[in-house]
């Protein structure tokens, strides 16, 4: 596999990784990821994605020749990734208000709604990094055979907790913003709490299981934060 850095503005530097299978790559950023201590050596924030990370520094502290530096040895001594992935279950509402594209994304795979469910919910997806609004999961696309398109006019209000899918990926949106993704349903879940010191539970790797659930179910779990399964609820 082969590495790129680059600078990135006056306080960030970018790595890229090539030549590999995606999980290598995506692998390969996450150990790199875990090398940084997050206040040490000037370093602010870590971001990895699926091929890439973002390395913030404060550039009153550092510069990018020494982030540079810790790069290439967080490249040559990667981390082993510790802990094993946690299962996140995620009560949906397909359908109706809550999934306004469920219809539209049933038709153009030529299946029913209730296929589209079945497959959506069929197996855990795995979460490969946090993306946006506010550290939504992004996850694996559930096995459509098709990547399903992005809308052609995005909304301007996608509520938090939507559920949705494009191209060959799947999200759960964590805070209220636009969005073009075709949304086949919502989560009545909390899925971060800004005012938190950790923000959400979730991070890479973690696997999300969706359970459809009829929308008179709704009070029962609106309100909840989402937790890992078998864990406690805080307070």
């Amino acid at each position: 596999m082969k590495t790129y850095v680059a600078d990135c503005g006056d306080a960030a530097v970018r790595v890229s990784i090539s030549g590999g299978t995606a999980e290598q790559n995506w692998n390969t950023v996450r150990s790199i990821a875990a090398r940084f201590d997050l206040g040490a050596d000037g370093i602010v924030s870590v971001i990895p994605t699926y091929d890439a990370l973002l390395v913030e520094f404060d550039n009153l502290l550092t510069d990018h020749d020494a982030v540079r530096g810790l790069v290439r040895e967080a490249t040559t001594i990667p981390r082993p990734l510790e802990g094993e992935p946690r299962t996140f279950e995620i009560p949906v509402v397909y359908g109706g208000e809550h999934g306004p594209d469920l219809g539209e994304t049933a038709r153009f795979l030529g299946v029913t709604e209730a296929e589209v469910v079945r497959l959506h919910s069929a197996a855990p997806l795995v979460m490969r990094c946090y993306g946006s609004p506010g550290g939504a999961p992004m996850l694996d696309g559930p096995a459509f055979g098709l990547p399903i398109p992005r809308r052609s006019s995005p909304r301007p209000h996608v509520a938090a907790g939507s559920v949705a899918v494009a191209g060959r990926q799947a999200v759960v949106s964590a805070r209220p913003a636009p969005g073009g993704w075709a949304v086949i349903g919502r989560t009545p879940l909390t899925l971060v709490d800004p005012t938190s010191d950790q923000i959400s539970e979730y991070r890479p790797g973690d696997l999300f299981v969706f359970r459809a659930i009829d929308a008179d179910r709704w009070d029962e779990f609106d309100g909840r934060s989402l937790l890992p399964v078998g864990s406690e609820p805080h307070g």
